[in-house]
């Protein structure tokens, strides 16, 4: 009788379309709501940070350079490769702790916690995978159409048009929710500059971030180009003040972050003039189209260029 050796799988980085190990030579264990350790993910440090922005600088110009429609087809093929890997999806929210599960209340409590509105309903995984796809699919189409939202044909008097029109702002970083929604929060917050041409670095939920991990599975399969997307797992204590800090990074999109770590993003935005947006959403929040597929989530990751044209008599 043979016994079947199970390995634990460990997650690499994905940086420049690439799947390095991370430099410090750190794990993470991601333990199973079974007991037991679900898989390794790598202790990004701060010169994997500093490797990814590279990776997106460099990325950057031919990123934006693409036709907006075609921005829009590969963000429709991201969701399309998304949803050959759902089954997948699913079963790594469940098994290392998603979205369907409830938070726990402490033990030492002897006291009853105080009385509050109840909670909105968590998704269930398969929900959270669904919703993720129908996110990228949504984003897609706004590819080519949010400029007419954002953009306008100024009044003026003179012999002359004066139009304003939306450009990427450049390499933004995103933090997931340090505890909720793994895989539709990270889309949610990658998408919007995405698809308005910046490029991507972002931080994995730190409670699960497998399906961060299997998004750089997705994202090196189909049409994103290397560097455009790059997903680091790690503690956000450790890399937020470096986020904060870094100079090449134009902007940061973060969500459900602890006081401390949006303080820190902000204090950082003072010092290097990056534009810093931190969302509070409860989790059924983020199943609502109409908040998070709005086209004024991309408003905040571009600059609004104002050109003047000669008219004719």
């Amino acid at each position: 009788m043979t016994t079947r050796l199970e390995v634990t799988k460990t997650y690499k980085l994905f940086i420049n379309g690439q799947f390095p190990r991370t430099e410090s030579g750190r794990s993470i264990s991601i333990p199973s709501t079974s007991d037991g350790v679900f898989a390794h993910t790598c202790h990004a440090s701060r010169k994997d940070l500093r490797d990814a922005v590279v990776a997106a600088r460099a990325a950057q110009d031919a990123w934006q350079r693409r036709a907006a429609y075609n921005r829009g087809q590969i963000l429709y093929r991201l969701a399309e490769m998304l949803e050959g890997k759902k089954q997948e999806f699913a079963e790594a929210i469940d098994a290392a702790g998603g979205a369907s599960t409830a938070p726990k209340h402490s033990k030492k409590s002897k006291s009853p916690p105080a009385r509050r509105s109840p909670r909105p309903a968590r998704p269930t995984s398969s929900d959270e995978v669904a919703a993720s796809i129908d996110r990228l699919v949504a984003f897609a189409g706004w590819a080519d159409k949010f400029q007419q939202v954002l953009g306008s044909n100024n009044p003026v008097s003179g012999p002359y048009y004066n139009y304003s029109s939306p450009e990427p702002t450049g390499v933004v970083a995103v933090v997931a929710p340090p505890r909720e929604l793994p895989l539709l929060a990270l889309i949610s917050l990658i998408a919007p500059p995405l698809c308005a041409g910046n490029t991507i670095v972002a931080l994995a939920c730190e409670s699960n971030p497998i399906p961060a991990c299997i998004l750089g599975e997705v994202a090196a399969t189909s049409d994103v180009p290397p560097g455009v997307i790059n997903l680091l797992t790690g503690l956000h204590a450790e890399l937020i003040p470096h986020i904060a800090g870094h100079r090449d990074i134009d902007a940061v999109h973060a969500a459900n972050l602890p006081d401390d770590q949006a303080r820190a993003l902000r204090e950082g935005a003072a010092e290097n003039v990056k534009r810093v947006t931190v969302r509070a959403l409860a989790p059924a929040d983020w199943l609502n189209n109409d908040l998070c597929a709005s086209p004024w989530w991309i408003e905040r990751f571009v600059e609004i260029k104002t050109i003047w044209h000669p008219a004719g008599a």
